[in-house]
C-alpha cells in the first residue's frame, strides 16, 4: 500500500473558529456532557500542556444498502478507531452516530453523519460548535477519486475537491477550509462509468483486499498521529521544511 502526506507549510497559530450559531441539543439519547475535559501533562519547564478535543468525522451513507461500498470507506475507517480504541458509538446527536472516548490523554469525539454524504455538514458544523472544537482539531475521513486504489493521503487543509459532502462541511463551516482531511483513495471510474454508480459500488475482490490494509493498526496509527503530541512535534518539523514524504509500505 502507499501513502502520502503533504505538509505545505506550518500553521502553529489557533484559528478563529467561524461564528455558527449552536443549535439546542435535541431531546433523547444525547451525551450527557460535553467534550470540556482537558487533560495536561508537565512540560520539562513546569508549564503544563492542555488536550483540546478532537472531532474525527468519517464520511458516508446510513444503511445496509451502502454497507461496503467505496463511498463509504470513511464510516468504515471511524468503525475500525472505535474497536480499536474502546469507543462505543450509541449516541445521536446532530443528525449523526457519534461515540466519545480518547486517544491516549486527548478527548475524542467520534461520528458518522446520518445525513447521506451530500449533507454532512448538517452534522459537523454543530457539532464542532457544541464541543466547542476548533477547526484545526477537525479530521475529516472521506474517499477520494483522485488517488489510487488503497493510497492514503494527510492533508493539514485544502479544498472540496468536487467532493460534495466536504463542500457542505466546508458550507457548514462558514467557507472555511483550515482542518486537516484524511483522504483514502478508491481509484477514477473506469471507461465512461457513471461516477454516481461508480461510488454506490461494491469494492471488487482485489480493490477490497487493496483498502483493507487501509484499515490496519499502522494505518490507524497514521490516522492518529494529529492526536499524538510526539507525532505532531516531528510533523511541524516536517512543515517547517516544507516537506512532502510518501513511502511504499508492502
Amino acid at each position: 500500500m502507499l501513502y502520502a502526506i503533504s505538509f505545505p507549510k506550518i500553521c502553529i497559530t489557533s484559528v478563529p473558529y467561524p461564528k455558527i450559531r449552536t443549535p439546542c441539543p435535541p431531546r433523547g439519547h444525547l451525551a450527557s456532557t460535553r467534550l470540556r475535559v482537558l487533560a495536561s501533562l508537565p512540560e520539562p519547564n513546569g508549564a503544563k500542556t492542555e488536550y483540546t478535543p478532537w472531532l474525527i468525522v468519517g464520511l458516508g451513507n446510513p444503511g445496509n444498502k451502502y454497507h461496503g461500498t467505496r463511498h463509504n470507506v470513511g464510516f468504515e475507517m471511524i468503525d475500525r478507531v472505535s474497536q480499536a480504541e474502546g469507543i462505543l458509538m450509541n449516541t445521536i446527536q446532530s443528525k449523526a452516530l457519534i461515540g466519545i472516548g480518547s486517544i491516549g490523554e486527548v478527548p475524542i469525539l467520534l461520528a458518522k453523519p446520518q445525513t447521506y454524504v451530500n449533507f454532512s455538514g448538517e452534522s459537523v458544523g454543530p457539532l464542532a460548535a457544541y464541543y466547542q472544537v476548533p477547526l484545526r482539531h477537525i479530521l475529516l475521513v472521506y474517499d477520494e477519486m483522485s488517488l489510487p486504489n488503497g493510497v492514503l493521503r494527510l492533508q493539514p487543509k485544502g479544498g472540496h475537491g468536487h467532493h460534495n459532502g466536504v463542500k457542505s462541511v466546508m458550507e457548514h463551516l462558514d467557507g472555511r477550509r483550515e482542518f486537516p482531511r484524511f483522504c483514502i483513495g478508491i481509484g477514477n471510474p473506469p471507461g465512461a462509468m457513471d461516477m454516481k454508480a461508480y461510488l454506490l459500488q461494491k469494492f471488487s475482490a482485489i480493490e477490497r483486499e487493496q483498502v483493507a490494509a487501509v484499515f490496519s493498526l499502522d494505518q490507524l496509527d497514521l490516522l492518529k498521529g494529529p492526536i499524538s503530541i510526539g507525532c505532531m512535534c516531528r510533523w511541524m518539523l516536517l512543515w517547517n521544511k516544507g516537506s512532502r514524504l510518501s513511502e511504499r509500505l508492502y
